[in-house]
């Protein structure tokens, strides 16, 4: 049986915690960051969690996670 291929979209995208939950890094933080206010940029500095039907869809593109 041959080897399970990485979706290499999602793997840029995404990684997993130890829990096994899905975490992603948030938009709108690459560029015009003037305009925005220092509370949202703080806010998108951390990662966020996908939800229940989300994870379950990266974690089968992502089967040796």
């Amino acid at each position: 049986m041959s080897k399970m291929k990485t979706r290499k979209s999602a793997a840029k995208r995404y990684r997993l915690s130890a829990n096994g939950k899905v975490k992603y890094t948030k938009q709108n933080r690459g560029h015009i960051l003037t305009k925005k206010r220092t509370k949202r940029k703080r806010h998108l500095r951390k990662a966020g969690v996908l939800s229940a039907p989300e994870a379950r869809r990266a974690k089968k593109q992502l089967p040796y996670g």
